[in-house]
């Protein structure tokens, strides 16, 4: 039986004036399957993500130029040579500091702050709550007004530095049509790159605040057709963010994990031309 809610405070579902359920949920189905496996998806891609961030090995493919985009942009006199594509102007840095430092917390914070992750793991991990009709654990709620939660505001600015980092993956699969003895090259390698980079193209703009910036403030759709057709091919985009948000996870793990394998030798790039 659920304490009164004196005993469990004055907010969240306990609170005055919520119905009075005297248990967690009447729910009869696994609703609890998808938070599991929303806690599966993520751990395993932050342990990988985590892992290949910091060994430092393989992941830099002279002959092509593949460059993984855990590595991208490589700006410290660490990284191995070539796959600093834009310059060394940092020092060599410690172990403990992964090298692609510069972009990583601006994609940590673009993907923490996504409308559709801070869903996944509110549910998952937070159980806030953890499914529909089903109570959550704790016993106050204020919701994104307070440190750290409040940060999620910020999401706008880190839709804009996770459009930059699409810009620069964009190049990094260009230049990356290269062939083994120069000049132009095409392989498995350049498919990889380009589909990852487009599919983070997708999930970018198909986020709330592209939606939000290319028309959500408009008062007049019929005064500017140019910024209504944007936002309307934005809004269809938005419907399939969670899509996006995960296959996009995948194709990052599939793209680091391809480049490893034939950076380390393991494999052979499969070549179309040169």
């Amino acid at each position: 039986m659920s304490a009164p809610a004196t005993e469990r405070g004055t907010t969240g579902v306990f609170s005055p004036g919520r119905a009075r359920i005297l248990v967690r949920t009447l729910r009869e189905d696994r609703w609890w399957v998808p938070p599991l496996l929303t806690v599966l998806g993520l751990s395993a891609f932050i342990i990988y993500a985590t892992v290949r961030s910091f060994v430092r090995r393989a992941y830099w493919v002279e002959d092509y130029h593949y460059l993984t985009p855990f590595y991208s942009p490589c700006l410290s006199e660490s990284c191995v040579p070539g796959s600093s594509h834009f310059g060394t102007p940092f020092p060599e840095l410690p172990i403990w500091i992964p090298l692609g430092f510069v972009v990583l917390p601006f994609l940590l914070g673009f993907r923490l702050t996504c409308y559709y992750y801070r869903k996944a793991y509110y549910r998952s991990i937070w159980f806030s709550p953890p499914a529909c009709a089903v109570a959550e654990p704790h016993s106050r709620y204020t919701g994104e007004t307070r440190l750290p939660l409040i940060i999620q505001n910020a999401h706008r600015y880190f839709f804009y530095a996770a459009v930059i980092v699409s810009v620069i993956n964009t190049y990094d699969a260009i230049t990356a049509f290269h062939g083994k003895g120069g000049g132009f090259g095409f392989g498995l390698g350049n498919v990889i790159l380009i589909v990852n980079v487009v599919l983070l193209w997708i999930y970018t703009i198909s986020c709330h605040s592209c939606r939000h910036v290319t028309g959500g403030r408009l008062k007049h759709f019929s005064a500017h057709p140019i910024r209504y057709r944007m936002w309307t091919q934005v809004s269809k985009l938005n419907t399939r963010h969670m899509q996006f948000a995960w296959i996009t996870l995948g194709t990052l793990v599939l793209t680091d994990f391809y480049v490893m394998l034939v950076a380390s030798g393991t494999i052979s790039d499969l070549r179309f031309v040169g």
